[in-house]
């Protein structure tokens, strides 16, 4: 193989990491790899055999150039701050370099690393199988994400409530630094590991800010920006991510860890997929919230950097923070006009849709499939659609280019709960013709394609998926 992988992480401290080796117990089957994407990052795998590139994406046969490190990481879980995570099964084996930038690739269930805190560092093949459909359902919806590079069967089994076999993916993201990254150097109160980390940081994903007076405050704007708008686009699919503790949220703005996440079916406000969500932290309505008090955390991270005078760095801090909830509401509602073919939206669209979502929610509808077939309704005659109708006849745009528009903005596809979790269940058995035909339909999810038509459906009541698990 070429020597393709270089690691900039190595430059750092070596209190950032933990170089480790991958197991090598493991007796690989390749499940699936991503050519597209393979292809999309320059690599030259394109002849390699099913074997040889179960052993590349399984850690037994090491890309040239590539030194395995482990990274570490604090963070807040549902609000409560662990001050030592770090990549307790997953590992960086180095980076790639393309025309769109350096992009990391990270073994994800390969065996236990320091950062493992008792545990075996694998994973079952369910969440493989569903971070893989997710993360390319995401990419091709337009949202920034992490994405899916292969699949590989270990060999081993992994126990968890019962014996399951184990799997490792291989995750492309454009770093993997997380505001829990530097909750982890704040909370040592290691000031020169800090500056280290914002510097690389700035380097990573702001190489324009390298030179600017106060840059790690326009780098902190800069994140909270990209995350504003990360979870308006989630907002925009009824996607519920279901676990935004700091050590999930990325500093680059995608998004990352898919463990219990789920689109909605039927709308609700407050709708809670995550089996270990009991008080509905990281309900739908209260995703942006969340990203918020996420963001403070950060903000406590980077005091030291941004000004000698806590006093003063805390109201510089603040006053990046105060504009966001707005920036956000912004955000959102040209996500949900565009979705209801409102070009221009004004702010009295807002009560437009909210009372859209609200009937959605009283009668029980689905959320993907109501805000497609909008574009049906310019010319109904139904009442809870009188004032939405009005609004759209006030644009010089013909019925043929709002629905185009809307169409645009309105997936006909998405990664449907059910069918997620009869392709882990087929899978299981062996069986990974579901998966495949998963990642297939959502490769143009703005499509109608009658073919596929079975995939828009929502689940019959025997198939509603209530909760979702990590299970990792």
């Amino acid at each position: 193989m070429k020597n393709i992988l270089t690691n900039s992480y190595l430059d750092l401290p070596s209190r950032f990491y933990s170089k480790i080796s991958p197991s090598n117990s493991f007796e690989p089957q390749l499940i699936h790899y991503n050519k597209e994407l393979g292809q999309q990052l320059g690599l030259d795998l394109d002849n390699s055999t099913s074997t040889e590139l179960a052993q590349i994406f399984s850690g037994q046969k090491l890309f040239s150039g590539s030194d395995p490190i482990a990274l570490v990481y604090a963070g807040h879980q549902f609000g409560h701050f662990v001050p030592q995570l770090g990549d307790g099964r997953a590992l960086l084996l180095g980076e790639v370099k393309t025309s769109r930038g350096t992009f990391d690739l990270q073994l994800k269930g390969s065996g236990v690393t320091p950062f493992s805190r008792g545990g075996d560092g694998l994973s079952p093949l369910g969440p493989v199988i569903r971070e893989f459909i997710v993360s390319e359902a995401m990419a091709h919806l337009g949202v920034p994400t992490t994405r899916t590079l292969a699949a590989v069967l270990t060999g081993a089994t992994v126990y968890r409530e019962q014996p399951l076999p184990g799997a490792v993916s291989t995750r492309v993201a454009s770093s993997h630094l997380r505001i829990g990254t530097f909750e982890y150097f704040s909370n040592r109160k290691d000031v020169e590991g800090l500056r280290i980390l914002a510097d690389y940081a700035i380097q990573r994903h702001d190489p324009d800010l390298i030179s600017k007076k106060e840059k790690y405050l326009q780098f902190f704007r800069r994140v909270c920006l990209r995350q504003m708008d990360l979870v308006s686009k989630w907002m925009g699919l009824g996607f519920i991510h279901g676990v935004m503790n700091t050590d999930n949220m990325t500093i680059s703005g995608e998004s990352i860890d898919f463990g219990p996440c789920a689109f909605m079916d039927n709308f609700e406000f407050l709708k809670v997929f995550s089996s270990i969500d009991r008080h509905g932290r990281y309900a739908y309505d209260r995703q942006p919230e969340v990203a918020l008090w996420n963001f403070t955390c950060l903000a406590n991270a980077l005091i030291p950097l941004v000004h000698d005078d806590k006093k003063v760095a805390i109201a510089m801090l603040e006053e990046i923070l105060k504009p966001m909830p707005q920036y956000f509401e912004q955000e959102n509602l040209k996500t949900m006009a565009f979705k209801m073919g409102i070009f221009n939206p004004i702010n009295s669209d807002r009560k437009i849709i909210a009372d859209f979502l609200k009937y959605l929610q009283d009668e029980k509808l689905d959320f993907t499939n109501s805000f497609r077939q909008l574009s049906q309704k310019l010319e109904s005659h139904e009442p809870h659609l009188q004032s939405w109708q009005n609004r759209v006849k006030l644009q010089s745009q013909s019925i043929k280019a709002v629905k185009t528009f809307m169409n645009q903005n309105n997936p006909a596809m998405i990664p449907r709960n059910h069918q997620v979790e009869k392709a882990i269940s087929m899978a299981y058995q062996g069986d990974f013709s579901h998966f495949l035909k998963l990642l297939e339909i959502t490769k143009k999810p703005f499509d109608d394609n009658e073919e596929f038509a079975v995939f828009t459906e929502p689940p019959r009541a025997c198939e509603v998926v209530n909760k979702t698990f990590c299970g990792t």
